[in-house]
């Protein structure tokens, strides 16, 4: 089996978290800054086999869609270009970013440490993965 990776889109930095080989276990990866992502991806995926890339699908609590939205679909469209044969699928993001803050709470985190953005970004896009593999 191939890995899934799952990318929490933002306009400064983009959070990447990706699954064992066996696609039981979804670790975050590391969190990259957005200018650069293609690069990571084409380095990443020259070195690594995935099957499947999932993007964040951020929406407003009635479930319109968010502001970042419009940059979303840019890099989709992009990336479909780049990786034509890399299959897509968007996944709800909402609430992921309160659930990773939470999450470094309950981990023990000093307020300081919770302050780190990058590394709630690459939290973001664990939780992402992992609710798409609960749902699998």
């Amino acid at each position: 089996m191939a890995r899934i990776l799952a990318i929490d889109y933002g306009t400064k930095r983009t959070g990447i978290a990706i699954t064992d080989e066996l696609q039981l276990i979804a670790s975050g990866l590391t969190t990259v800054d957005t200018k650069v992502i293609f690069d990571f991806l084409r380095n990443y995926f020259a070195s690594e086999n995935v099957e499947l890339v999932l993007v964040g699908e951020p929406t407003q609590k009635d479930g319109s869609p968010s502001d970042v939205e419009e940059k979303i679909q840019k890099f989709l469209k992009k990336f479909g270009n780049i990786f034509p044969k890399m299959p897509v699928k968007r996944v709800d993001e909402r609430y992921t970013s309160k659930m990773a803050f939470q999450t470094m709470i309950d981990s023990g985190l000093k307020k300081k440490q919770r302050r780190n953005k990058a590394l709630l970004d690459e939290i973001s896009a664990t939780i992402i993965l992992q609710e798409y593999l609960y749902k699998l």
